[in-house]
């Protein structure tokens, strides 16, 4: 699970339940056991975010002009710092309330395509690679931007109780092809809690630790997503502090949903990300129409579902998220007895890792040119969709 909350108040996360939606929850004590791997339960579809988890990613991406460029900052420091802003970014888009997006099936794949003001491009495509455990793997390249995101995702949920928490293993990898030098930026991703599932005011917070470091250049952070307590405390804090090797070099304050700054170990303050100010400049996405899209593409496989969601019917929600799923165990059914094992379409595992099959040419036209055909075989397929 991964779940996104909105926050009409920055430093309130908090969300009432219907009365409808309080008994529904009610209803599934009968499966659920403290401690318990949630992959199996079935949640209603009140909770549900209309997108698939391959298209939730994409908020990462929202804010580029963050980290386009940082390649040609020659302090590390600084290239660093550009890199830890554009992920902290990433955490302030939310639906209304507490919501988990789509559990992607195996196969699943999404993919999209950024045009940004200055005529340059950037793609990204996000596949399902394995559903027990359940795997997603992304990747998004800008050529003429020269920056490359990969990663993979390996979310694990548990009943606690009155709350639901999900362990976010797996991590992006940044590179700025422009500095080949640094090697990879690696982050990893803070843990979250859905509380008062049952009960009182449901929360959505992010929680512990999640690391960012840089092995070339020495630099790393590890940055604390602090959770509420009971009689003190705030939403949505975040504290850590910046080293090189065994130096402090800085720290991280603030809150991902409002505004987040770094202050050197010189006094020297920055803002990172005003959530007010710039929170709502996202780079569009150019998704083709569902007409023109795969059957198991995100936003054709689960139309039904979402277009449900949007109508709030429940009932017609619930019969489109069933026929999904029925249909997934089928196609299961069918491999094993034909004794086929899946192929992901994108991505293959090297040495433990999901990586792109896909080779970037060093000529950043070339590579647009070769990015557009490995993820669309066209490269004028997307042109004709709406940004979203």
């Amino acid at each position: 699970m991964f779940y996104s909350a909105a926050q009409p108040d920055p430093d309130d996360d908090c969300y009432d339940r219907d009365e409808n939606e309080g008994s529904i929850i009610l209803s599934l004590i009968s499966q659920l056991r403290v401690g318990m791997d949630l992959s199996k339960v079935t949640f209603p579809t009140f909770v549900l975010e209309p997108r698939s988890m391959l298209e939730r990613i994409t908020d990462f991406m929202s804010h580029p002009d963050l980290i386009f460029g940082a390649e040609n900052c020659d302090d590390p420091e600084e290239r660093f710092i550009r890199v830890l802003q554009y992920y902290l970014a990433g955490w302030h888009i939310k639906p209304k309330g507490v919501k988990k997006p789509y559990n992607p099936i195996l196969g699943e794949f999404f993919r999209c395509r950024y045009d940004y003001p200055d005529g340059t491009r950037g793609f990204y495509i996000a596949e399902q690679v394995s559903h027990h455990p359940p795997i997603s793997a992304f990747y998004y390249i800008s050529p003429a931007n020269k920056v490359a995101i990969l990663g993979e995702l390996r979310p694990k949920s548990k009943f606690l109780g009155n709350s639901v928490s999900t362990n976010m293993e797996g991590e992006n990898r940044i590179l700025l092809m422009g500095r080949p030098e640094d090697g990879e930026y690696v982050i990893s991703m803070p843990n979250m809690y859905a509380r008062g599932i049952l009960w009182g005011k449901m929360v959505l917070e992010l929680g512990d630790n999640c690391t960012a470091k840089n092995e070339r250049s020495g630099y790393s952070a590890e940055i604390q997503f602090k959770t509420k307590g009971y009689f003190s405390g705030a939403y949505n804090a975040i504290a850590g502090r910046v080293r090189r090797g065994s130096t402090e070099t800085g720290e991280v304050s603030g809150k991902w949903s409002h505004t987040m700054e770094y202050k050197t170990s010189k006094g020297e303050k920055r803002t990172l990300f005003d959530v007010t100010k710039d929170g709502s400049k996202v780079a569009p996405k150019f998704v083709p129409p569902e007409d023109q899209q795969e059957p198991n593409e995100s936003r054709r496989l689960w139309s039904k579902l979402t277009a449900a969601i949007v109508a709030k019917d429940m009932e017609a929600a619930t019969e489109a998220k069933t026929a999904v799923e029925e249909s997934q165990r089928e196609m299961r059914r069918q491999r094993e007895e034909s004794g086929k094992q899946h192929v992901p379409r994108f991505f293959a595992l090297k040495d433990g890792r999901w990586l792109p099959k896909f080779s970037v040419p060093e000529d950043p036209q070339l590579a647009v040119q070769h990015v557009e055909q490995w993820i669309w075989g066209s490269p004028s397929a997307p042109s004709s969709a709406p940004p979203s």
